[in-house]
């Protein structure tokens, strides 16, 4: 396994040589999310020529995936990582006629997308239920960071770290803030909770999440972290699952936390879409 040292190493040495413009990035991600509301994949000017396209970590091809399907799209957020020339876009289709929750990463070299990683989820993925995804998305504030309350990339990037190094590691504190709220897969904390420091679900600490791929955005004050995680899908034993979580921090304290995870059978080998007695406590309402 690589060290956190060589991890860091080999970060720096990618941002040396990336940089790119906002401007661009932009672009290219309303090119995709035009794409995806069309079902016309060959409608984005901005991909490369050697392009790898995977959906929930299996290679894919493009033109016969999800983005060869037209989706009603109720939301679209998305972070730009002008020092990785990176992108995050959190998609939700709820009243869609086939509902998704998707995450895609994109990667570009020479201001064309080189890589597209989608973690596309329906009825049968991890807690799924587009419909509270939306209404709990609908209710959170996710403007940019005043420029002189920004985190450092660094800060906001370790803020999310810290929360997977927990899973392993039961001395690992994890910065949440008061409140804190947590979207996973249509449920969501409760924000009645005692403190409001809602995101402090008890996390074990046996579990190595690895493979580890952040997006950061210093003025969204959001770091993106795709990720294995293991057990997730009881079915698959200990085989590292597709999953993506999205930390916004706010003066380096988590404010939200949205996830999207796919399952390889249809609820995750519990047999069950709802979330799991004792992980996590659920607001009234929708979920």
């Amino acid at each position: 396994m690589i060290s956190k040292a060589a991890n860091a190493c080999l970060w720096l040495a990618v941002s040396a040589s990336a940089q790119c413009s906002r401007a661009v990035l932009q672009d290219a991600t309303e090119q995709y999310i035009a794409a995806q509301s069309n079902g016309e994949s060959s409608s984005i000017s901005a991909l490369g020529t050697n392009l790898t396209y995977t959906e929930n970590e299996a290679p894919a091809d493009i033109s016969t995936g999800v983005l060869s399907q037209p989706v009603k799209l109720d939301h679209n957020r998305s972070i730009y990582d002008t020092t990785l020339c990176a992108t995050f876009t959190e998609l939700i289709a709820a009243n869609s006629e086939h509902p998704y929750v998707i995450g895609t990463r994109m990667l570009f070299t020479d201001d064309k997308i080189t890589t597209i990683e989608s973690i596309v989820t329906d009825q049968g993925d991890w807690l799924f239920n587009a419909t509270g995804y939306l209404h709990w998305n609908s209710l959170e504030t996710w403007d940019p960071i005043p420029e002189d309350q920004r985190d450092s990339r660094e800060v906001i990037q370790a803020a999310g770290d810290a929360y997977f190094d927990r899973f392993h590691d039961a001395s690992v504190e994890v910065p949440y803030g008061t409140p804190c709220a947590r979207l996973e897969g249509g449920a969501y904390t409760d924000s009645t909770g005692p403190g409001g420091n809602t995101c402090n679900l008890g996390l074990p600490s046996t579990i190595t999440v690895t493979n580890r791929r952040y997006v950061i955005d210093e003025e969204m004050g959001v770091v993106n972290i795709y990720v294995g995680f293991p057990g997730l899908d009881r079915s698959r034993g200990q085989e590292p699952a597709p999953d993506s979580h999205t930390f916004r921090v706010e003066a380096g304290e988590i404010r939200y936390i949205h996830t999207v995870s796919s399952c390889v059978n249809a609820g995750c080998g519990l047999n069950t879409t709802t979330i799991p007695p004792g992980r996590v406590r659920l607001s009234k309402g929708l979920y």
